[in-house]
């Protein structure tokens, strides 16, 4: 019942495309009146009455009647129907699969993460990648005619048009989203992890309806994830971004990319990582000295926690990292003049550590007259920034809200 729907919507059956239509104003206005859907469809009152009737006989839309109002006669409320369907996002980390369902208002109900790790891009990957994603449903009890869609979020270079994925999952050719989709049966999206992370944020976390909002996802890399004239901008080919692979420094350090001088190799969770252990190698003192001397392996993990329990050294390079990082981001609002820039990613786990030295930064390299009106804020959603934007994506590329 529930599939159907969007099946025929996809073929352009207009009785589909119109129901379609109503759902999406439900969404956009948390409840309606058939006199509103009216004007907003430009259909008449009796044909928007008679596909009402068959939505809230489908499941999809619920009749909440009367609006409590002291004016006169009120009009009977129609809104979205939250167990009408569910949409399910994957997000795929260093070494774990994080996985949600929202409802059909876009509410989360489950989230959890396992364990995953890439080891190589081989169809044995991808079955257990399917595995993980089937006992998250079923451990859930959704039934499966009420997954509607399935989003994932991958790192790297993804094309979400043509459904390939190039930095994971290159397999035989084949698009990812064919093979997910043979796998695991339902309709699935893939999509690059710093654009879900935007959209996830734009949708549900700390975005409030701006038309510009960029977001920074500083982890082990950096990318960019951009809203533009209020909707993410995916550049030609899909692959826009790729901030971290900007080139800004004159060093010698190899980016992961094979180049030199990406700003990633100054800006990012590994940078920090490195230049951290680099400075112990050169007899710097910090908490985690002896860990070091003991020849046990750092994290980045154990750095950030440093950062935060106050440890020298480490607040040093993350203010240098995030003095370099404001600079950065100084050129983009030049260039964008946005209403907000989101910091997420694990970096901004270190919060005024990093926060500080940003707004430094953009104070002194941003054109005052073009950042003045710039809000600088962290994620809301924080690590499931992610994967919420992925269920979100799912439904939006279903209802074709995107």
């Amino acid at each position: 019942m529930t599939t159907t729907l969007f099946k025929q919507a996809e073929e352009k059956n207009r009785t589909a495309l119109l129901k379609q239509q109503i759902i999406n104003l439900c969404i956009q206005g948390g409840g309606t009146s058939i006199s509103e859907l009216s004007k907003a469809l430009m259909v008449s009152v009796p044909t928007v009455t008679k596909f009402l009737g068959e939505l809230i006989d489908e499941g999809f839309v619920y009749d909440f009647g009367k609006q409590e109002n002291a004016g006169g006669r009120q009009p009977n409320i129609y809104g979205l129907n939250p167990h009408a369907g569910y949409f399910i996002g994957v997000e795929l980390r260093k070494k774990t699969v994080q996985m949600a369902a929202i409802n059909f208002k876009a509410q989360v109900v489950a989230n959890r993460e396992e364990p995953y790790l890439v080891s190589e891009d081989s169809m044995e990957s991808i079955d257990r990648l399917c595995g993980v994603i089937r006992s998250f449903i079923a451990r859930q009890k959704l039934p499966a005619e009420k997954i509607l869609a399935i989003g994932v979020s991958i790192s790297g270079r993804v094309n979400p048009e043509s459904g390939y994925s190039y930095s994971y999952f290159f397999v035989e050719e084949q698009p990812l989203v064919q093979l997910l989709e043979e796998r695991l049966g339902h309709r699935v999206y893939i999509e690059n992890d710093t654009r879900a992370a935007t959209y996830g944020e734009y949708m549900s976390g700390v975005g409030n309806n701006e038309k510009t909002m960029l977001y920074i996802n500083a982890s082990w890399g950096l990318g960019l994830g951009m809203i533009l004239d209020g909707k993410l901008f995916y550049g030609k080919s899909g692959f826009s971004g790729e901030y971290g692979h900007f080139p800004m420094f004159d060093n010698e350090v190899i980016c992961r990319c094979g180049k030199r001088g990406c700003l990633e190799t100054g800006v990012s969770g590994s940078a920090v990582h490195r230049i951290f252990l680099e400075r112990l190698a050169q007899g710097r003192i910090s908490m985690l000295s002896d860990k070091f001397r003991s020849g046990a392996a750092l994290s980045l993990d154990d750095i950030l926690d440093a950062v935060l329990k106050e440890d020298v050294l480490a607040i040093e390079i993350m203010e240098s990292v995030g003095h370099k990082l404001g600079k950065a981001l100084a050129g983009l609002i030049n260039m964008f003049n946005p209403e907000l820039i989101v910091l997420g990613g694990t970096l901004a786990t270190t919060r005024d550590y990093l926060m500080l030295p940003v707004k430094s930064a953009i104070n002194k390299y941003s054109l005052r007259m073009v950042s003045k009106d710039t809000q600088i804020k962290f994620s809301r959603l924080g690590e499931n920034a992610g994967v919420v934007g992925a269920c979100l994506l799912a439904r939006g590329k279903s209802l074709h809200l995107l």
